[in-house]
């Protein structure tokens, strides 16, 4: 779905699912991640569009794109110099202390596992920032906002689980069935059927062009905040 668009400017609410990796050697150029993206979408093949930014294959939300050169390179410039702020939201497991805060774990890659990453503190690990804002609290999850000021792979997965706290559907840095000890009914089937983790790019400011774009909330993520609210209210 398109949720703004110019004469420089394609911003779009990626679906869950889509991958947007690229693989010279598999022979996936970006114009292969485009196609995908625009179909998942349900827009119209478009001429000259060239990505800004990426999402992992299970993260939905604000992904933007360039129509033209001098807008893919000034975009891609504020994104190098942390002039665009990107909110995500994410359900987490338990309840981060203090609510509010700041994660500053270097991140790099992990050693004995090529697809993940790890604040281990090992040799090449960057600095990485997180910033995060409970929403709401609930007895086995929160609802947060976060605002990364860096963008390693994996940061926001990687930060909140190393805390205690990771994303709900979160198979690579979390445990998967940790829905199964939930005694809620309700909640536990809503959560049963999460196919990925709970991380959703919510909004994107670049506040020099005036640009200001938000997505709504998935409905796999509604369906599990809404078992959790009525859950609180019993």
């Amino acid at each position: 779905m398109s949720l703004f668009e110019n004469e420089d400017i394609l911003a779009l609410d990626k679906p869950a699912g889509v991958s947007m990796a690229t693989s010279a050697a598999a022979g996936h150029a970006e114009s292969d991640v485009l196609a995908r993206l625009l179909t998942a979408c349900g827009e119209p093949a478009h001429g000259g569009l060239r990505l800004v930014h990426r999402l992992d294959v299970g993260t939905s939300g604000v992904v933007l794109l360039a129509r033209t050169e001098a807008a893919h390179r000034s975009l891609s410039e504020a994104f190098q110099n942390r002039r665009a702020r990107k909110t995500y939201r994410a359900l987490v497991w338990g309840q981060p202390e203090p609510a509010d805060g700041l994660y500053e774990d270097p991140v790099g890659r992990d050693r004995k596992d090529g697809r993940r990453m790890s604040v281990s503190g090992q040799k090449g690990a960057k600095r990485a920032a997180t910033r995060y804002r409970t929403l709401e609290r609930f007895p086995d999850l929160a609802d947060l906002a976060l605002s990364p000021e860096t963008g390693r792979t994996h940061q926001i997965r990687l930060h909140l689980a190393a805390h205690g706290h990771p994303i709900a559907g979160d198979d690579l840095y979390g445990r998967g069935t940790r829905w199964e000890s939930v005694r809620d009914a309700a909640l536990r089937r809503a959560l049963a059927q999460i196919t990925r983790p709970l991380l959703h790019a919510e909004r994107l400011e670049i506040s020099e062009i005036g640009f200001d774009v938000a997505a709504p909330i998935p409905t796999d993520y509604v369906r599990v905040l809404e078992a959790l609210r009525a859950l609180s209210l019993t």
